[in-house]
């Protein structure tokens, strides 16, 4: 063996470590963190400007409870632990000034309107109880209120129209477990082997048949993860209509198909053996098949968004910027996400942007799924806002908004990271086109898009509620439903109403309605409502005269009164209607923004129900009005408790008046019909379950603006599409090749219960 041998190896053997190691060292290196850039963004609106649409801030919810303990001369006990008969405050809000002194504020250079409060408040301690609305400024420190009751709705209030506040929910549950419950103990422990704890309440609205009423059935579930879907065959109907809770009473209880006077008489009938009698498995404490607890490990990560060169938006306050696009936003405590002063390259487009109501209208062979309406802005969509999950409700990187409230509580609370802002690649064209014939190129441009959301959970229902901003000027109103479907105790002739979703759950059939409030200003104030469709006609070729040709002609109608402008349901509408300006684009259109609706509604509840005058909103697709300041709403959070007198019926916003030239409003309704299925279990999903409304430009430009958008794409078969110069898709490894920086995961979703 040749001696110099073990030292060429050891040589070699030291070589082959160096080179693996350095390859070691290059493959574990990390890319450069990504870092924000300088964007262009186009000067739109004004940050201070849209503070006059800003919500109010915490500091100013407090000065507002202080000042109105100080000054209404009455005893105001903390909503939180208020009694019916108590005198308290339900909310607190922002009171948006007048759209004359906004736009005096924006755009005369008018002085800035005082900023203002929106009380509401209950007087249950006084001769003559009453929901009273008040004035209160100017902030941040108040020194004068007006009750604006009367000129608002025409007359008091009346102290049965009130919202249900969460301690009333407390004391009806409490009365149910101590006072109702306490009269059928062996029925309760034999059937359900009930123990005070493992049973949950459900409540139904409205409460009642006419006006004054204020009963309620509570459904009874198992108390488990996802007690929606677990329904034990037991209901209560609890009169809560006197003020003093020592006279409430159960009016009548149902039971597996059957109805008894009260709980007493159910107890009877049991221990004499004339009940029949469903026992429901118990459930464990997850739910079993309810538990949203996923079935399978986790496996390969989903794909992520990220921006390489950091966010093309900004946020300031409530002001938003993004591209040619700039808005204001803000949440309602009753009605949820609105938006203001939405400008396109500067020219403003819509006032106002926002929800007004989510209906839900249920069938059942139960008396509380058959007579459940509910009206979701009475329990306060903004006020359920709910924290966000980062990576799941919205991109993980996204921009997250606190959303402060007040509402059955006289202390502010706030929804961490309750509102989310993102820009989002859609994952296809917003255009393109991939020319073959005579010359040879490719034009495109990512459909890049803004979107603002935030997450409504409402009871068993969450609503996700988008707006999206699109680069060729369109808008987007849309709203996703999912969460737990609501159900029944399966019996009788339960699968006329739903369908059989588990051994004794029926999934109760149930119709969608979203109302939204849009008032476009396209070019000014001032505008008409313009229809255009489509006819066939028949024609004879000119070159071919014994030849008959049908060819589309396009239809031509504005629209002049509110009266032809209200579009019932289920009718044909025309397929392009649109707001038009008094101002033409270059090729001598009127300028105008056309109303697009995604909409696969159910049917509406027939107008001889006595309470259909305080959903009438619901009977049209589309209506647009004059715009008026004493027309603020489509609806009030007082129809939901009494719906047989309306505080608000959208139905007499329609008489007929003209609406050429006008300041005008749409009111547009979207919504679906759900018949829960069996995989609406353990809850439903987003797919399928979207609606909504498009703004899209219609001739309102001389071309389509996106153009200008600089994520265009464009190069022929004569150029060298791998230069960065070109194409800038081929400077993706260097632009691109970054790490996002990814914070912590937090969730603050628990807090504050």
């Amino acid at each position: 063996m040749n001696p110099r041998l073990p030292y060429v190896l050891l040589v070699g053997a030291a070589v082959i470590i160096f080179i693996l190691s350095c390859m070691l060292l290059s493959r574990g290196r990390r890319s450069p963190s990504c870092e924000s850039q300088p964007h262009i963004v186009e000067k739109t609106g004004s940050k201070s400007q849209s503070l006059v649409f800003a919500d109010l801030t915490p500091e100013e919810l407090a000065q507002v409870v202080r000042y109105l303990q100080g000054n209404l001369g009455v005893q105001l006990v903390d909503a939180s632990r208020a009694k019916p008969s108590d005198n308290c405050i339900a909310s607190v809000d922002v009171q948006v000034p007048t759209k004359a002194e906004v736009l005096q504020f924006l755009d005369g250079g008018g002085a800035r309107p005082p900023r203002e409060a929106l009380a509401v408040l209950y007087f249950g301690n006084q001769p003559d109880p009453n929901v009273t609305e008040y004035v209160v400024g100017p902030l941040p420190m108040p020194v004068y209120h007006r009750d604006i009751t009367v000129q608002k709705y025409g007359g008091k209030v009346p102290y049965h129209r009130r919202p249900m506040l969460g301690s009333e929910y407390e004391q009806v549950g409490a009365f149910i477990e101590t006072v109702a419950f306490a009269a059928a103990p062996t029925f309760l422990e034999e059937v359900f082997e009930y123990d005070g704890t493992n049973m949950a309440f459900q409540t139904t609205a409205p409460h009642g048949f006419r006006s004054g009423d204020r009963k309620s059935w509570f459904i009874v579930f198992q108390n488990v993860s996802g007690f929606f879907v677990h329904p034990v065959g037991l209901e209560v109907l609890v009169d809560h209509s006197s003020l003093d809770i020592s006279r409430w009473a159960v009016s009548r209880v149902f039971y597996n198909g059957q109805y008894y006077r009260d709980m007493v008489e159910l107890e009877s009938a049991y221990m004499q053996g004339r009940i029949s009698v469903e026992k429901v498995r118990k459930a464990p404490r997850d739910g079993d098949f309810s538990s949203m607890k996923p079935r399978a490990p986790a496996s390969a990560l989903f794909p992520l968004q990220y921006e390489p060169q950091g966010p093309r938006y900004s946020v300031r306050s409530n002001h938003v910027l993004f591209q040619a696009w700039s808005f204001a936003f803000g949440m309602s405590v009753n009605t949820g996400l609105r938006l203001f002063d939405i400008r396109h390259k500067g020219e403003r487009v819509a006032y106002e942007i926002s929800v007004q109501e989510a209906l839900s209208v249920y069938g059942s062979n139960c008396p509380g799924g058959m007579s459940t309406r509910y009206m979701d802005g009475s329990f306060g969509i903004g006020r359920y806002t709910s924290p966000l999950v980062r990576g799941v409700d919205c991109p993980y990187l996204a921009t997250y908004l606190d959303v402060h409230y007040l509402a059955h509580s006289q202390v502010s609370r706030v929804s961490k990271n309750a509102l989310c802002i993102f820009e989002q690649n859609l994952g296809s064209p917003l255009r393109r086109h991939y020319s073959n014939l005579q010359s040879l190129y490719y034009g495109g441009l990512v459909n890049s898009a803004l979107v603002v959301r935030s997450i409504a959970t409402v009871g068993n229902y969450d609503y996700v509620w988008d707006f999206i901003f699109y680069q060729n000027g369109a808008i987007e109103g849309k709203v996703q439903a999912t969460g737990y479907t609501s159900s029944s105790f399966l019996h009788g002739d339960g699968l006329r109403y739903g369908n059989r979703v588990w051994e004794h759950t029926l999934g109760t059939i149930r119709t969608h309605s979203i109302n939204y409030k849009v008032d476009l200003d396209v070019g000014g104030v001032k505008n008409s409502l313009v229809a255009h469709d489509m006819a066939f006609e028949m024609t004879r070729a000119p070159w071919s005269l014994e030849q008959q040709i049908e060819r589309p002609r396009l239809t031509k109608k504005v629209l002049d009164t509110e009266d032809q402008a209200a579009f019932r349901l289920q009718s044909k509408m025309p397929r392009y209607v649109y707001f038009a300006a008094n101002s033409k684009n270059k090729w001598g259109h009127q300028r105008g923004y056309r109303i697009q609706i995604t909409s696969f509604a159910g049917d509406h509840v027939p107008e001889a129900s006595s309470m259909e005058r305080a959903i009438s909103w619901a009977r049209y697709q589309l209506a647009v009005t004059r715009r008026k300041e004493e027309e603020p709403t489509s609806t009030s959070i007082y129809n939901q408790n009494d719906p047989w007198t309306p505080t608000v019926a959208f139905a007499d916003f329609i008489n007929n008046e003209t609406i050429t030239n006008e300041d005008l409003v749409a009111w547009i309704t979207a919504g679906f019909l759900h018949i829960p299925h069996s995989e609406d279990i353990p809850n439903t999903v987003t797919v399928g379950n979207s609606v909504g409304f498009l703004l899209r430009p219609y001739n309102y430009y001389d071309l389509d603006p996106s153009i200008y958008s600089h994520d265009g794409v464009f190069f022929t078969s004569k150029q060298d599409f791998t230069a960065c110069e070109i194409n800038p898709l081929a400077c993706l490894p260097k632009t691109a090749s970054c790490l996002p920086n990814f914070p912590p995961f937090t969730y603050d979703g628990f807090q504050n219960m």
